[in-house]
């Protein structure tokens, strides 16, 4: 069974861009049943419900402030890729997670 499956080689771009979706879905779950993984997604799903601060938006802006750090100490591609996957989590969140939306609540 071991020929099923195989990891020999990942591209860093599809990965990017496939663990940037599913982790904006998985977030994207975990907001709209009004919970998050702690700090910064906490601090984003109270502004967005008091200040009306999109929060995609505003971990968006955290993502890019914290890669902008790391630029100093991640090699160019990684930095590159960083920002795309961060983007693609954050707009998954942007444009799915809205007010008025479906929010877990009975």
């Amino acid at each position: 069974m071991t020929d099923w499956a195989s990891f020999a080689y990942l591209d860093p771009v599809f990965a990017a861009i496939i663990g940037g979706c599913l982790a904006g879905c998985g977030l994207l779950v975990l907001f709209r049943h009004r919970t998050g993984l702690g700090g910064i997604n906490i601090l984003a799903i109270y502004l967005q419900e008091k200040f009306g601060i999109r929060a995609g938006y505003f971990q968006l802006a955290v993502d890019l402030s914290i890669l902008f750090a790391a630029f100093f100490v991640v090699s160019p591609q990684n930095l590159v890729l960083s920002v795309l996957s961060a983007v693609i989590v954050n707009m998954i969140l942007a444009i799915n997670h809205r007010p008025g939306r479906y929010a877990g609540l009975t």
